[in-house]
């Protein structure tokens, strides 16, 4: 295996028809994010853990169908500004080992009656196992899935 780390970052930029407050609770709301947050072709086989707090953390693992590869994904919130920003770091591993180590940046901005939504994140992909197309394919699904959450009105 080679040990390398590639650094890149990618920018998702939208607007949802929801208030800033309602999509930032979308975040911040443990039982809210539950139902729209994680990748649906992975099986959850651990608790979705979220303390929503600067210095909390927040967890979940899940497996292939199948007997595929094992993923977990542990953040730990670094600054929050309610219905702003969120700042978090994150590691993923696959099997057991670290594929990547990201930084994101959320901000949420008034735009007329939505929100315009940015999301900023710096990864290091690690030993060629992860790749920033293939987070950002990932992330552009779960922010879909944030949208259609938000347009079935469950956010408060």
């Amino acid at each position: 295996m080679s040990r390398t780390v590639v650094h890149d970052t990618f920018v998702i930029d939208r607007t949802y028809p929801a208030s800033p407050a309602r999509v930032f609770n979308a975040f911040a709301d443990p039982d809210a994010k539950k139902q729209w947050f994680g990748d649906p072709d992975i099986e959850k086989n651990a608790d979705h853990v979220i303390d929503f707090r600067v210095g909390g953390r927040e967890s979940l693992a899940g497996s292939v169908p199948g007997g595929g590869a094992t993923f977990t994904y542990d953040a730990l919130y670094q600054d929050i500004v309610e219905d702003s920003r969120v700042v978090y770091s994150y590691e993923m591993t696959m099997d057991g080992r670290r594929i990547s180590v990201s930084v994101a940046t959320l901000e949420f901005v008034a735009d007329g009656g939505g929100t315009r939504f940015i999301l900023t994140e710096q990864g290091a992909y690690l030993d060629g196992l992860d790749t920033n197309a293939q987070r950002e394919e990932g992330t552009r699904g779960i922010l879909d899935a944030l949208g259609t959450y938000l347009e079935q009105g469950d956010a408060s």
